[in-house]
């Protein structure tokens, strides 16, 4: 055998499935390295094979990158002698090893020889035991990566088997990140040993996958889709159709700008479901308002002027930019400290688009007038542009509210109402008080208030108009106290 590497794939685990190829080059081989002596096929190999492994470096370095360089440093070393190395791994060289990848660039940057005898994987024998084909979009993913992440990072919509799965740390982990997808109770299977005759299937919610006291180094998750399709990509291409040729008539014809009453419609139904605390109706309203902003990116789509994809693109960038205290390695103390750094970004974007850029240029004028005056004074906030105290915010109000008296004509007292309004938001702010939110459930109270009063005199049999106004305080205050 020539200097350089040749990687063997040992397969599942049944002896019967090593491949003949793979049993010629292990028997024509004086010696050969494992990364890990915990495989069935271990013990079936080729009778006077010195077998090597690295397994005792699980157990001295701290992580598995620090094993896998380790591995890899030393497989260089032997491929550089005149028989090379062969090294073997359990299921394919080609799924799930993470030295391969690093050895194949490796051994090309030092000219040497690369080779793999494929294997049987995990895959095939875990896919036979649950009944499905892997071209029904069948995703593979990596226990260790997401135990590691927040969210899952592929479709609901499709079928998923997950390898090295081979702890209950690691799978409590895993279950975490998925039940951010999944439901609770979503029925999963646990897969032991597949491919060997002690190979075992699981069938739990998977709330309870890291219960399983069979879970080890062969274990694998098989989860199933969703039973209702749950996919963005599968609601993209449920709008792509509505725009289609064959889609629906109304849908076609729509633009940007004519969808523009609907986008600001669904908006204010989602902060009304907020408001309410209901839900039920935000889940919704929220799907209402994603449909409008997937119809807008599908009408750019086909006009050519950006994707859905560009879309996410964009705003991924800018949250992993302007959070350089979660992707990075900026520290921060307090809130204040992340939204000091965070006008500091924007200034620095601003300075990139060109010269002029302000710090308000980014509100938007279409902004309801409440919401944009707290924006516009959270943002000159940013840069040291406020009362040094609370104060100053209350004598503010009482001098503006002295100045719509004092103000001689309707133009006078618009601008100068204007102002008060300004400078109540500004308290608002202070108080920590959403301005917005807190008018529209002023307007809602009174609604609601309101509506008892009718309702009063009607049972009474008497028209509103009839009444004095302080026999409608009356039944106003009632319906207070009923609120009370």
């Amino acid at each position: 055998m020539a200097a350089g590497i040749t990687i063997v794939g040992l397969g599942p685990g049944d002896p019967l499935l090593l491949t003949r190829e793979a049993w010629q080059v292990l028997s024509e081989a004086g010696e050969v390295h494992l990364r890990t002596g915990d495989h069935p096929v271990v013990d079936h190999l080729p009778s006077g094979l010195a077998v090597q492994t690295f397994d005792s470096l699980y157990n001295e370095l701290d992580d598995f990158d620090a094993v896998y360089s380790a591995i890899v440093a030393k497989l260089l070393d032997l491929a550089d002698c005149p028989d090379g190395v062969v090294y073997a791994v359990p299921g394919d060289p080609s799924v799930g090893e993470a030295t391969v990848k690093t050895l194949r660039q490796a051994a090309a940057e030092a000219g040497l020889s690369f080779r793999i005898i494929h294997g049987i994987s995990f895959v095939e024998p875990c896919l036979a035991l649950v009944g499905i084909d892997a071209l029904d979009g069948l995703y593979i993913a990596d226990a260790l990566e997401l135990a590691a992440g927040h969210h899952p990072p592929f479709s609901p919509d499709k079928p998923v088997l997950i390898g090295q799965m081979y702890s209950r740390f690691v799978a409590a982990e895993v279950k975490l990140t998925l039940m951010n997808q999944y439901p609770d109770d979503h029925p999963v299977k646990i897969i032991h040993m597949a491919g060997t005759p002690e190979e075992k299937v699981e069938a739990i919610p998977l709330h309870a996958v890291d219960r399983s006291t069979h879970i080890g180094s062969m274990t694998a998750l098989y989860l199933p889709p969703l039973p209702v399709e749950s996919a963005f990509e599968s609601f993209q291409a449920t709008v792509a159709h509505l725009r289609a040729p064959d889609g629906c008539p109304w849908d076609r014809e729509q633009t940007h700008r004519t969808l523009r009453g609907h986008l600001m419609e669904e908006t204010y139904e989602a902060l009304q479901a907020i408001d309410a605390e209901d839900m039920l109706a935000l889940r919704e309203e929220l799907g209402d308002l994603l449909l409008q902003i997937v119809l807008q990116a599908q009408i750019a789509t086909e006009e050519g002027d950006f994707s859905m994809a560009e879309v996410i693109a964009g705003i991924q960038a800018k949250i992993i930019r302007r959070h350089p205290h979660v992707f990075g390695d900026v520290r921060v103390a307090s809130v204040d400290h992340v939204l000091h750094n965070w006008e500091a970004l924007k200034a620095a974007e601003r300075q990139v688009e060109g010269v002029g850029k302000g710090i308000l240029d980014g509100v938007p004028i279409s902004l309801p007038a409440l919401s944009q005056a707290a924006e516009i004074q959270e943002r000159v906030v940013r840069v040291g542009f406020d009362w040094p105290d609370i104060d100053g915010v209350r004598a503010k109000i009482a001098e503006e509210l002295v100045e719509v008296q004092q103000a001689a004509d309707p133009k006078a007292q618009s601008s100068e109402m204007g102002d008060l309004l300004f400078a109540v938001v500004n308290y608002a702010r202070w108080l920590g008080v959403d301005p917005e939110a807190a008018l529209r459930e002023a307007n809602l109270r009174f609604r609601r208030r309101f509506g008892h009063l009718e309702a009063s005199a009607r049972a009474e049999d008497r028209d509103l108009a009839g009444m004095t106004l302080e026999e409608m305080d009356a039944l106003w205050e009632e319906a207070k106290r009923r609120e009370d």
